[in-house]
């Protein structure tokens, strides 16, 4: 019976894995016209020279069948990083877009969107990790300077000796494009431990946020809400 309920569990993923690599690609294609002959480019000449090697070797059989599976490896790697590309470019300029990328940062952060926001919605997303807090704004850059430093104040009187990072999202100098955003988190040196993420976590969250009584801008914001994974 087991066997079977794992069976049916398999047979109704795949179908749904299937559908969303097809919706995927026609995402892909809207953005990216060249992306089919990208990938039937890729995945014949890295066929085709696996083949031909196995002739020079006289192993056209083992090489072609590694050819294929390598084949199908590289146009999957090179479908991976056009997708990403190409969804990037649509959501970028998007209000609440860096709060899509701020959900997907990866395990042990906690993210919480739109915790600062003026008329102009500009906004402010805090995320939450080993790294400290991150205070992630998207919007005008001069009217931005203003809401991270009433953030910032607003914090100190909350939690204390937690480095405190800003990242203001663009394409100008000294901002982060959204395509890198999550790679600079990434990248930021942990300082903390487990159990201080969750007490800052617990006392911005006591803190309270604007996502109760401000409406969010237009945008990509995930609606999972504002608690996100606990660090372990």
């Amino acid at each position: 019976m087991a066997r079977k309920e794992r069976a049916d569990n398999a047979d109704t993923a795949n179908p749904g894995r299937l559908k969303q690599i097809a919706l995927t690609y026609k995402m892909t294609r809207r953005a990216d016209s060249k992306i089919g002959l990208v990938l039937a480019g890729v995945g014949i000449v890295t066929f085709g020279v696996f083949l031909a090697i196995g002739f020079l070797i006289d192993h056209p059989v083992y090489l072609g069948i590694l050819g294929f599976l390598l084949a199908f490896l590289a146009m999957a790697i090179v479908f991976g990083r056009r997708a990403e590309r190409a969804a990037f470019g649509q959501m970028e300029g998007q209000p609440g877009a860096a709060a899509s990328v701020l959900q997907n940062v990866g395990r042990g952060w906690s993210t919480t969107p739109a915790v600062a926001m003026n008329r102009g919605q500009d906004v402010v997303h805090r995320a939450v990790g080993k790294a400290g807090i991150v205070l992630v704004a998207e919007g005008n850059p001069n009217r931005l300077k203003s809401l991270l430093a009433a953030e910032k104040r607003k914090m100190a009187r909350i939690v204390v000796d937690v480095p405190v990072h800003d990242i203001i999202v663009g394409n100008d100098e000294g901002q982060v494009p959204l395509k890198k955003l999550r790679t600079t988190m990434l990248k930021l040196p942990r300082v903390l431990t487990g159990p201080q993420v969750t007490t800052a976590n617990d006392r911005l969250r006591a803190m309270g946020d604007l996502m109760s009584n401000m409406p969010l801008p237009k945008g990509p914001i995930p609606g999972r809400g504002a608690r996100g994974p606990r660090p372990r």
